[in-house]
């Protein structure tokens, strides 16, 4: 546990950096694909510091996630074989399978609600070139839910400062779960409804 609370700390620091929209991006874009720590730890403070630029790094988080994003998909289409192990070896794949299966019920939204969901996004970019689901719809959905996301949280800093910072981190979990709740009794009642 403490790989990741050093790793939660360095993020921290780099969000106070100078450089800090250039790591922004590159931690968006590996978060999507291999690495475990979410930006959110490093837009939340940026935004707080500049909050007429939220926008921008809303913005830029999404897009460089969504990059990574693809490569996360590349890895699952053509490298899966040699990340299995990782996936094993970091308990992830339980969760991967479990990803896997909302692919074969969901498709499309599956991606969608992992712009919110608490399982890490990387094992849907993973799970979405594995099963080869088709391109312009992943980037569609990761975009709308990656945006989403990272938009909400741009905007809830910019609008309530560090009271909201401290409300967001105790309650993410919840409103990640109950978003995912939500938008997935949305979709089974436009399914039993059709």
């Amino acid at each position: 546990m403490k790989l990741f609370s050093r790793l939660y700390t360095r993020v921290l620091q780099w969000s106070r950096h100078r450089h800090a929209p250039h790591y922004l991006a590159g931690l968006s874009f590996a978060e999507s694909s291999f690495f475990p720590i979410p930006p959110d730890v490093m837009l939340a403070p940026m935004t707080l510091a500049n909050p007429d630029k939220a926008w921008n790094f809303a913005a830029l988080t999404t897009v460089a996630s969504v990059l990574g994003g693809l490569l996360g998909y590349l890895i699952g289409l053509f490298a899966f074989e040699l990340i299995e192990p990782l996936l094993r070896g970091a308990g992830y794949f339980p969760k991967y399978l479990q990803v896997r299966e909302w692919f074969g019920e969901w498709g499309f939204w599956a991606i969608f609600l992992a712009g919110f969901s608490p399982i890490p996004y990387k094992l849907f970019t993973i799970s979405a070139g594995v099963i080869s689901m088709a391109l312009l719809p992943f980037i569609l959905a990761s975009f709308i839910g990656r945006g989403a996301r990272f938009f909400l949280v741009a905007g809830l800093m910019a609008w309530g400062g560090e009271r909201m910072e401290g409300t967001l981190h105790k309650y993410i979990d919840r409103i990640g779960w109950t978003s995912v709740l939500l938008i997935g009794l949305a979709v089974t009642w436009v399914k039993l409804s059709q």
